[in-house]
């Protein structure tokens, strides 16, 4: 496995757009920091699309989406997505036909509901309530399950051909052919007629967990805030570039940089 390289290593001049993740990433001790809503207010007035990306539920994507200063919300790693749409109203799609995941959430939610039952103090997390395609079992938010516990989870979830990924707070679990890289291709697609080529710099990924690992493989410019280390011996793509920081800071040390290489750049005459 390469090592991540500096953050000052990055070449941001180029930089278009940010896709973020959310917890431990955009989040400090589970807080949005006033500065770094700041940080996403600077990158957009600076023209900047802004993307968050996360396994948190539908519900929380349609409050963010309409209250941050963002381009969309990729949702419940990939189940669904908002963007704007004709006229700026905001646009809803899913990965999956309606049929398709009336059935799937219904075997979902007895798979998951099993293995709870199987693991001591186990349990779904206070947000699944408002999910629509996924479920999340909380370890490390209200629960202190610790790794053993989560991987106890997990390797009984993918027993019963669930998948389950981590995030910083909790286990994320689906049925379906999807996942954080997949919609983020769709968004692009639809939201912009674009798509991702490869040693892209027009684009940056900014997570620090193992559900961010495939958004780490597919961006050039992808960004692992500094508490990415504790999992970097076991996530299956590391990031190729780390900041200082850790969580929000981290991302207000990415947003910072951008900043400053894409003035820089400009003086150059850079487009930008």
């Amino acid at each position: 496995m390469t090592a991540p390289r500096p953050l000052r290593d990055a070449d941001l001049s180029r930089v278009e757009g940010v896709f973020t993740d959310v917890d431990g990433t955009l989040t400090s001790s589970h807080k949005l920091r006033s500065t770094t809503v700041r940080a996403l207010e600077r990158l957009a007035d600076a023209g900047l699309k802004l993307v968050l990306v996360t396994g948190r539920p539908a519900g929380w994507g349609e409050a963010w989406a309409r209250t941050l200063p963002v381009d969309g919300v990729v949702v419940e790693n990939g189940g669904l997505l908002f963007l704007r749409g004709p006229g700026g109203k905001l646009r809803k799609v899913y990965a999956e036909s309606p049929r398709v995941r009336e059935s799937n959430r219904k075997r979902l939610v007895a798979e998951v509901a099993d293995v709870l039952r199987r693991v001591p103090g186990a349990r779904l997390s206070m947000d699944s309530a408002y999910t629509e395609v996924d479920l999340a079992v909380d370890y490390n938010e209200e629960a202190r399950l610790g790794e053993q516990g989560a991987e106890r989870i997990e390797s009984l979830l993918r027993a019963r051909g669930v998948t389950a990924v981590r995030s910083s707070v909790h286990i994320n679990c689906w049925l379906g052919r999807f996942d954080k890289r997949s919609a983020v291709r769709r968004f692009l697609k639809l939201a912009w007629d674009l798509r991702l080529t490869p040693g892209d710099e027009r684009f940056v990924y900014a997570g620090d967990s193992f559900n961010d690992a495939p958004m780490f493989g597919e961006f050039a410019l992808s960004v692992g805030v500094a508490n990415v280390r504790r999992v970097l011996d076991r996530i299956e793509t590391p990031p190729a570039f780390i900041t200082r920081a850790e969580e929000g800071r981290g991302f207000e040390e990415l947003a910072r940089a951008i900043l400053a290489q894409r003035g820089r750049g400009a003086r150059r005459g850079v487009r930008v």
